[in-house]
């Protein structure tokens, strides 16, 4: 499995929809943050016949993290800082958790990379979708469930992430 970096989007064409596009592209890097830190806890805990997968998925995230701290910054916004921790959505004490914690951390992003492809246009877009494809990909890998729309309504049960401090925490 090979990781491919992004290039820096370049918000072309984002006019009166500005605040609504930087709103999104902070959401997305708040996602962002918070798979870092959970690839990291699965890390350690991932077994070795997945570890290549998780080092992939780890320089993944933090490649489009530092895309969208550029973006950001040319959006006229401050990126977004990470959390200094993370709630996880259930324990992780074994191979099995580590698994099912990156399949639900994938599906998050890309649920959250749906609202920027809906926010943005041009270039920006085209890399929020290829960010929501590639989240959508690594998640069948493994072993969530594949949809026909990631991150669209239809996941609307799933809980987006959240980079936002709570306690000490984020949320993932």
């Amino acid at each position: 499995m090979t990781t491919t970096t992004p290039s820096t989007p370049r918000p072309a064409g984002t006019g009166a929809r500005r605040p609504e596009v930087l709103r999104a592209a902070q959401a997305a890097l708040a996602a962002e943050h918070a798979a870092v830190y959970g690839y990291g806890v699965l890390g350690a805990r991932i077994g070795d016949d997945r570890l290549r997968e998780a080092r992939d998925g780890y320089a993944a995230h933090r490649a489009r993290r530092d895309a969208l701290r550029r973006t950001v910054r040319e959006l006229g916004g401050t990126p977004v800082a990470a959390a200094p921790a993370y709630a996880l959505p259930f324990p992780v004490p074994d191979p099995a958790a580590a698994v099912r914690l990156a399949a639900e951390l994938e599906n998050r992003v890309a649920a959250v990379y749906a609202d920027l492809v809906g926010a943005a246009d041009g270039v920006l877009r085209r890399e929020a979708a290829g960010a929501l494809r590639e989240a959508a990909v690594r998640a069948v890998r493994w072993g969530g469930d594949g949809v026909a729309f990631p991150g669209l309504p239809e996941r609307a049960d799933a809980e987006g992430p959240s980079a936002a401090p709570s306690g000490g925490a984020g949320k993932l």
